[in-house]
């Protein structure tokens, strides 16, 4: 299926607050294989935004679960820069009472 409404997606702060920071505790670990396996840092975050909206118009998504919360969706799909190319794991819900996706989390699997 696809994310419902993936034309309205929001990223919110999540790439360069999480994803992208090598200073967040968790995050970094995420940041340090966007780089090597991308060159994707907080300097170009742009290339990943675009993906990521991208990804959330025309990718497939598989629904997790369902809580208090809202709904929340998997996805999953190829990334490629000219740095290389990787599976790209991404995490959306849309929360009760909203009609939108927001990003909960993605990053690139370490393979």
């Amino acid at each position: 299926m696809q994310l419902p409404h993936g034309n309205k997606a929001i990223l919110g702060n999540k790439i360069e607050s999480y994803c992208l920071n090598i200073y967040h505790e968790k995050g970094k670990h995420k940041a340090i294989l966007f780089d090597a396996k991308l060159g994707i840092t907080i300097d170009n975050a742009y290339i990943l935004k675009e993906a990521l909206l991208s990804a959330a118009i025309r990718e497939k998504v598989k629904i997790v679960k369902e809580n208090d919360y809202g709904i929340h969706y998997n996805m999953k799909f190829i990334l490629q820069t000219n740095v290389g190319e990787s599976l790209i794991l991404v995490g959306w819900i849309i929360r009760r009472g909203e009609t939108f996706p927001r990003l909960t989390n993605c990053y690139p699997v370490k393979k």
